[in-house]
């Protein structure tokens, strides 16, 4: 399995456009047959940044989610509203539970 821990530093004052973003983009991930598991975070120590936590099947299954219409769209859009680069760690699952 690929994991994915992705950080996106937001505007302050975006920060409600950023969720109405993810909440878009989500709709589409959610009929993802590869995606096993997304989810929307926020750190308690750094309430301006959007850690998503993600879990594919396999590369296959993530190169597709990053090629959706949707998933281009939330790119495009979050260049409107992060205050920096996204901060992206593609992980092998070894183990979970």
């Amino acid at each position: 399995m690929i994991a994915v821990i992705a950080k996106i530093p937001v505007q302050k004052e975006k920060k409600e456009d950023a969720l109405a973003a993810v909440k878009t983009l989500m709709a589409g991930v959610a009929k993802e047959e590869g995606t096993l598991y997304y989810t929307l975070n926020i750190d308690e120590k750094n309430p301006d940044t959007l850690v998503f936590m993600e879990r594919y099947k396999d590369m296959d299954a993530l190169t597709a989610h990053s090629s959706t219409p949707y998933f281009k769209e939330f790119m495009e859009k979050a260049k409107t509203f992060a205050a920096g680069p996204p901060e992206i760690s593609v992980l092998n699952e070894i183990d979970s539970i």
